[in-house]
């Protein structure tokens, strides 16, 4: 891939944000708003997880996190609807759920 090491390479919870991404992306959202809310909802989360990784001040960080922390809430959520209307796959469901609440749980953990 790449020998370069940012900030957000080294957080655990940023690879647990693109898993995120990634099966809400498998879920295959029919739903053309929803689907929208909820990719452009996990982006947020996973790119507000690697501001928080780069910044300095514990304040600084913990606003970040606590942003990245409720867009995951919103992904997982709009997944969830979408699953319910009809209108994504059910069987990826399971996994958006798990990885939003691990996500949740680290950024959680980091604001303390």
């Amino acid at each position: 891939m790449h020998d370069i090491q940012l900030p957000h390479h080294r957080l655990k919870a940023y690879a647990m944000a693109l898993k995120l991404l990634d099966a809400i992306k498998a879920a295959r959202i029919r739903d053309a708003y929803l689907r929208d809310h909820a990719i452009r909802s996990a982006k947020s989360a996973a790119l507000n997880a690697a501001e928080g990784a780069g910044r300095v001040t514990r304040a600084d960080k913990a606003q970040a996190f606590k942003v990245a922390r409720s867009e995951a809430g919103e992904a997982a959520a709009s997944t969830e609807i979408a699953v319910r209307a009809g209108d994504a796959e059910a069987a990826a469901l399971e996994a958006v759920l798990d990885y939003a609440n691990q996500f949740i749980a680290m950024m959680t953990a980091l604001m303390r």
